[in-house]
């Protein structure tokens, strides 16, 4: 090959580096993102100790992940998310040791009616109800219902489902899900399906959501909820709520919230471990009010209460164990990425029946164990980074 021949290759090659990446950005677009959260954490009555601790994700989980879409033509567009969670202070990944755990979904969007995605993804309570929660939207863990019983902190996990989010339409976005057990003749055996909706005009935003997991990964690993990805473990989870945030002024937001889980067969937590004796069932009624008052661009305050009332029943009697949790948090952006805060929270469980141990203790979510009294109590200060 002589010399000219090279030039002239070396050419066209150059040319087609510089063209193509011109046209993929006109067609489809991919994002890097992720946060780090990282903090000190004291926590009172763990095992008859206080503990202070560094903690990893709290407010915001840790995370890495890529998005993307591709133009289709037609008003449609391709759509995927791969999304990785883990701790900081050990390097070790979350959500059961999986490489994507948080999210891995691909789909398909439409201009006019919404998108349609399969794979591993949030389920519907937790994208429209959820946020009209402390714990949903500017808290985190720490200012959660007792044991998540809700899920509006995202304890539950769903795996093999396929998810519809409509547009919005005057206002209203609706979300279905329906995640497959992937278990031959056991069609029923850990599935799960949710309906969600959201009305959002001018000051007001009020959303509804009912959410159901039948069957557990202890009969069948593989299906729509694994062990690491739940706050229960029973043979039926039902959830429902409804919720409404009203915005007083441009910086002060109030609202309040009702969710209802209802279990059957309840044999344990992730929270507190086994029962002693499993409750044929064990159902909460969460009430929570919260307020949120924004002081000025870079920073502000809120602070929740919810009151919690169960009734547990089983062979070894009945009991109704109550909790009162109250939280608050300070928030600080040094930049548009970066913030300190800082969480305080504080539980209190009455009402408690030794048949029905461990239920009826006090145990913040985002501690590392449960009380070693009826009260407990957690202070933390981090640092996130957003990227």
């Amino acid at each position: 090959m002589n010399q000219k021949t090279k030039s002239v290759l070396f050419s066209l090659a150059a040319a087609s580096v510089v063209a193509v990446p011109t046209y993929a950005s006109a067609q489809s677009t991919v994002t890097l993102y992720g946060a780090i959260d990282e903090g000190l954490q004291y926590t009172s009555n763990v095992k008859g100790k206080s503990n202070i601790e560094t903690t990893s994700g709290q407010d915001s989980g840790d995370r890495w992940g890529l998005k993307g879409t591709e133009d289709l033509g037609g008003g449609l567009k391709a759509v995927f998310q791969i999304e990785n969670g883990f701790n900081l202070n050990t390097g070790a990944l979350g959500n059961g040791g999986r490489i994507f755990g948080r999210q891995a979904y691909v789909g398909v969007q439409s201009d006019s009616l919404g998108t349609v995605t399969f794979g591993r993804q949030y389920d519907p309570l937790v994208d429209l109800l959820g946020p009209l929660t402390a714990n949903g939207n500017w808290a985190g863990s720490l200012l959660s219902h007792v044991y998540d019983n809700d899920n509006t902190d995202n304890s539950i996990r769903v795996s093999n489902a396929v998810k519809f989010v409509s547009n919005k339409y005057a206002g209203f976005t609706f979300e279905g899900m329906y995640a497959f057990s992937n278990a031959a003749g056991g069609f029923a055996n850990n599935r799960l399906y949710g309906l969600a909706g959201q009305y959002s005009s001018g000051a007001v935003t009020v959303a509804g959501a009912y959410l159901q997991v039948n069957g557990n990964a202890t009969t069948n690993a593989g299906g729509a909820v694994s062990a690491a990805d739940t706050n229960f473990t029973a043979t039926r989870n039902q959830i429902y709520g409804g919720g409404i945030n009203y915005a007083l002024t441009s910086a002060a937001t109030v609202g309040f919230v009702y969710t209802h889980t209802n279990l059957t067969n309840a044999t344990g937590s992730e929270y507190f471990g086994d029962l002693a004796n499993a409750a044929n069932s064990l159902r909460f009624n969460n009430f929570e009010v919260n307020a949120k008052y924004q002081f000025t661009p870079a920073f502000y305050a809120g602070l929740m209460y919810t009151y919690t009332m169960a009734h547990y029943e089983s062979n070894a009697g009945q009991s109704r164990p109550h909790w009162g949790n109250f939280g608050g948090m300070i928030d600080y952006n040094l930049t548009k990425r970066t913030d300190v805060y800082m969480q305080v929270a504080y539980q209190r469980a009455s009402h408690t029946d030794s048949f029905a141990a461990p239920l009826g203790q006090a145990v913040l979510v985002g501690t590392d164990a449960p009380s070693s009294s009826l009260n407990q109590t957690a202070v933390l200060v981090s640092f996130r980074h957003l990227f």
